[in-house]
C-alpha cells in the first residue's frame, strides 16, 4: 500500500517529480528509423517514479507487446537504474534502434522476445549490437478515443 493518499498527490508539490519525455518512438515490434518526436516533460508522483535522474518517458509504437498490456501510443516509463531479470520488458538498443521487449535467459543465453505469439523470438547475439538501456517500470494507457478533443 503506497504511503500516500491520492488527495495528498498534488501537482507542484514536493510528492511530484518531473519525468522527461524522449523525442523519439520507442519500436514494439521490429527496429524502425521512423521518429516521432514528442517533447517536454510529465509530472508524476514521487511513489511512482523512485530515481528521477535515471527516468525518461517515451511513447510505444506496434502492438507487438500486446500480452504485457502495451499497446500502441502507450506511454512507456523506463527507469535506467534496474537491472534486467529474466522476465522483464526492457528497452534495448537494437543495432543502434531503441525496442521495446520482453527479456528472457535460457540457460547462459539472453534473448528479447515479444509478448504476441504471431512474432518471432529472436537470440539477442542474433544481431549485431544489442544493449539492454533500462527495465520498464510501468506504462500509461489513454482511454479516450484517439480522435480529437475538444
Amino acid at each position: 500500500m503506497s504511503p500516500y493518499a491520492v488527495d495528498e498527490l498534488i501537482l507542484g508539490s514536493t510528492d511530484a517529480v518531473r519525468v522527461p519525455v524522449i523525442g523519439q518512438a520507442l519500436c514494439a515490434g521490429f527496429p524502425s528509423p521512423a521518429d516521432d518526436f514528442l517533447e517536454g516533460a510529465l509530472e508524476l508522483p514521487r511513489w511512482l517514479v523512485p530515481n528521477p535522474p535515471a527516468t525518461f518517458l517515451m511513447q510505444i509504437r506496434g502492438e507487438s507487446m500486446r500480452g504485457a498490456g502495451i499497446h500502441d501510443r502507450d506511454l512507456a516509463c523506463i527507469d535506467r537504474s534496474l537491472r534486467a531479470e529474466d522476465g522483464s520488458v526492457v528497452v534495448a538498443v537494437v543495432d543502434g534502434q531503441l525496442s521495446c521487449k520482453r527479456y528472457r535467459m535460457v540457460g547462459n543465453r539472453a534473448r528479447l522476445d515479444f509478448d504476441n505469439p504471431e512474432m518471432p523470438a529472436f537470440a539477442v547475439d542474433e544481431f549485431g549490437e544489442v544493449e539492454i538501456w533500462g527495465v520498464l517500470r510501468f506504462s500509461i494507457r489513454w482511454h479516450l478515443a484517439r480522435g480529437r478533443l475538444s
